[in-house]
């Protein structure tokens, strides 16, 4: 460990959870229009049910010290605080491999691979399958806070974590990553080529830059996923990304606030979507992510990647095709497309050095909550090609 690299503990004082409880039992109740279901966002009922389990039969200490059961540290890059599970596996030739999560999800994402993955032995598995885990709360989500300032976008974030790998001494790595992570894990492949052997990624977005026939080419699955990409109800994407800091004081001074806020993607993105977030993942584990969210008051800084990599950065289609061309990285990468995904192919070969395509044909955005056994096996396979 270097001086900047310390052991890290989660110890939520009792005051707050006392406070979270005392709001909860205080909410003022919105009327809602009848027979809408969840047309129009989460329905009072189930929210109204699902809130007073947070508050009377959800256990945060218990899975505190659950999460607690694993290595944690705390180091500072650039005057950015990162925090971060560091799981080494029994096996001493294992893979060193980074997980990087979400919005709206965090480090509790990977609990049920981290056995899998670190000591496949255990679980059935091949020795030469194993991986040493890093973790991370990407900047401004959970414990990785406060943000250090405007700016904190895939690259910047990537810049910090191919520095943290090199300080905990990691030469040769893999990269795991979904949703804001399939953003950050490419650019680190960019930054650090020679020491990534690999990226895999699912719950990755791609997008048509204008081209001259880019659409033509399109499977008819495709053309359907580049189409439920436009159909998405993105309204949590254009606040998070247009005023992020307006957003926050009602999600940062409101438990239901933001309990809504998330759920509802939970409900959206899981499969199936007709069913109940529960029906797909874990009550507690749901509440266990809301909770860091809410006990870490990180609902703003947790947004602003949005803003940086949308309003920041984003450029005018009057520049062309070449400007909204991504640089393509060289760094081999696995792409994984669950049921809920909206990849397409095509694109994602143009951004990335595509080797590995599994279509897994189920499954929602939450892979590595809802299906793990099937994401496992797929970074298994995946690295087995390029380590």
């Amino acid at each position: 460990m270097t001086h900047d690299i310390s052991p890290f503990r989660i110890d939520i004082p009792q005051s707050q959870l006392d406070d979270l409880k005392a709001r909860l039992a205080g909410t003022r109740w919105p009327d809602e229009l009848p027979g809408v279901g969840w047309s129009r966002g989460v329905p009072v009922t189930y929210l109204k049910e699902l809130a007073e389990y947070w508050r009377t039969g959800y256990d945060w200490r218990a899975h505190e010290a659950a999460l607690n059961a694993y290595p944690q540290f705390l180091a500072t890059l650039d005057g950015q605080n990162v925090h971060f599970l560091h799981v080494r596996s029994p096996e001493p030739d294992a893979t060193p491999l980074i997980l990087l999560h979400g919005w709206p999800g965090g480090v509790v994402d990977f609990l049920d691979v981290i056995g899998p993955l670190s000591d496949p032995r255990a679980h059935g598995g091949d020795a030469a399958d194993a991986f040493h885990l890093v973790i991370p709360s990407l900047p401004g989500f959970g414990f990785s806070t406060p943000l250090a300032g405007p700016g904190m976008d895939s690259a910047r974030m990537a810049g910090l974590l191919v520095r943290l790998m090199a300080r905990l001494g990691y030469e040769r790595y893999g990269v795991q990553g979904y949703d804001t992570g399939s953003w950050v894990g490419p650019a680190m492949g960019k930054q650090d080529p020679d020491h990534v052997i690999g990226v895999h990624l699912n719950a990755m977005i791609t997008f048509p830059i204008g081209a001259v026939g880019e659409m033509g080419g399109l499977s008819e699955i495709e053309q359907r996923r580049w189409q439920r990409m436009q159909d998405f109800n993105d309204g949590y994407l254009r606040c998070n990304s247009k005023r992020p800091q307006t957003v926050t004081y009602g999600l940062h001074d409101s438990p239901v606030g933001q309990l809504a806020w998330i759920v509802e993607k939970f409900k959206e993105l899981t499969e199936p979507e007709e069913g109940l977030p529960e029906d797909s993942i874990d009550r507690d584990r749901i509440l266990t992510d809301v909770s860091i969210y809410w006990l870490t008051g990180t609902a703003g800084s947790a947004a602003q990647c949005y803003y940086e990599e949308i309003s920041a950065t984003e450029p005018d289609w009057g520049d062309g095709a070449d400007a909204w061309a991504p640089e393509r990285g060289t760094v081999p990468t696995g792409v994984l497309v669950s049921a809920h995904d909206v990849t397409v192919r095509p694109w994602a070969e143009r951004d990335h050095n595509v080797v590995h395509w599994t279509e897994l044909g189920k499954g929602g955005h939450f892979l590595a909550m809802e299906a793990p056994a099937l994401l496992v096996g797929d970074v298994r396979a995946f690295f087995a090609k390029v380590r």
